[in-house]
């Protein structure tokens, strides 16, 4: 974990994001006989972009419901509080709780962000000639890497490392879809950060303009 934790270090230092899956196995990440709620890693650790997912649905063009990813039967957004890493300065005032485990401290806060990464809502995918739909917070990770890689693109210069950046953007700005329903068992969503979908989902558009 060390070792590639420098990783995710050195390319923060450069200006590089990297996007990492919160997990799908909920806050306890399938570790129910400890009763603990675990923050998985790599998507904990502070150098990176933790990606959360949602369950989405659309009517008429336009998003009618977007709750937190949780299919109740062990398929959920991860997410949670680390005690390995330390509260971020860029993440001080996002209202990050402690974690929720005996003695439990305020750590890095994951998600960061989220997206859709419910199968019933997901994505196309074909495999081996074979059409599919697919899920999960894995798919959330690349898709903010497309969606940043078009920002970029149309900035004309790299936005670099976007951690500090989001999380210093008003509520206003609409870059963000608040996620204010669900849970992913230990941790519920409010308004504003939260364990579970992290700032929200994004509102393309609105985060381009913001981050110009």
């Amino acid at each position: 974990m060390k070792a590639f934790d420098t990783v995710c270090q050195d390319a923060a230092a450069l200006g590089v994001t990297i996007f990492c899956s919160a997990g799908d196995h909920g806050s306890d990440d399938e570790d129910p006989p400890t009763g603990r709620a675990n923050a998985d890693f790599p998507a904990s650790s502070p150098h990176v972009l933790g990606c959360g997912g949602t369950h989405l649905e659309a009517q008429g063009g336009s998003i009618a419901v977007e709750r937190v990813w949780n299919t109740l039967d062990g398929w959920a957004t991860g997410g949670g509080v680390s005690e390995v890493f330390k509260l971020p300065l860029w993440q001080k005032g996002a209202g990050v709780p402690k974690a929720k485990n005996t003695g439990g401290k305020v750590g890095r806060g994951v998600p960061d962000v989220a997206g859709d990464a419910d199968s019933d809502t997901g994505y196309k995918v074909r495999v081996d000639g074979v059409n599919s739909v697919f899920g999960g917070t894995s798919a959330v990770s690349p898709l903010w890497a497309g969606l940043m890689a078009r920002i970029n693109q149309s900035r004309r210069k790299p936005v670099g490392f976007l951690n500090p950046l989001i999380y210093g953007l008003s509520a206003s700005s609409g870059a963000f879809r608040d996620i204010t329903q669900g849970d992913n068992g230990a941790y519920a969503a409010k308004k504003g950060w939260d364990a579970c979908t992290g700032l929200g989902s994004p509102n393309g558009k609105k985060l381009l303009k913001a981050l110009k």
